[in-house]
């Protein structure tokens, strides 16, 4: 059975799944129900929300080159270990909006953590913000069944956080764990957002 997660938990996925050695991680978002305006809840078009997921490979906590940032113009880290699934441009449907594949024994040992974290697409230019999504969720699920592993629904309010670090994959001590964190930025995309873990 999944584990659910509060923000700021820690789960040994090591210890929960025993050999686990390729993790797919999920990530959802929906757009929230824009306020009705107007004559008779009647008003303006809303843009739809593009959220990015990315992938940060990070040596002691830090990226230490561009091509250790996975995201939808740079699919597959150069090890072969992280992979992007690829863009979904608006978070329409049921269960994951984009999926990352974390193949643990293929990450090279330097690399400590897999930090991954949700942009919206031109926030600023679009006004747009984490405060018009709704139902976020970052999931992990063992790749040789299916089982789903932990799940943490994002529930604070992120009004003005243009992008959000759902969680990460981190070795501890030669075991593999995930944190829960919801961390809020304001940043204008995903090169302000690497600039972060710089």
């Amino acid at each position: 059975m999944a584990v659910s997660l509060q923000k700021g938990q820690k789960v040994s996925l090591s210890k929960e799944t025993p050999g686990l050695n390729r993790v797919i991680v999920g990530l959802g978002w929906d757009e929230a129900k824009p306020a009705k305006r107007g004559l008779f809840g009647l008003g303006g078009k809303t843009q739809s929300i593009d959220c990015d997921a990315s992938a940060l490979v990070c040596i002691d906590g830090k990226i230490q080159n561009n091509a250790d940032v996975i995201f939808y113009n740079n699919l597959t880290h150069r090890s072969g270990a992280v992979k992007h699934m690829g863009d979904n441009l608006t978070g329409a449907g049921e269960g994951d909006d984009e999926q990352i594949v974390i193949e643990l024994d293929k990450l090279p040992q330097e690399y400590d953590r897999v930090v991954m974290c949700v942009t919206i697409y031109q926030a600023r230019e679009r006004g747009q913000h984490f405060g018009m999504i709704q139902n976020s969720f970052i999931r992990l699920i063992d790749a040789r069944n299916n089982q789903e592993i932990c799940r943490y629904n994002l529930t604070d309010q992120y009004n003005n956080a243009t992008a959000v670090v759902f969680g990460e994959v981190y070795r501890k001590n030669g075991e593999w764990k995930f944190n829960a964190m919801g961390q809020p930025l304001q940043v204008g995309g995903i090169a302000e957002l690497v600039e972060q873990f710089r």
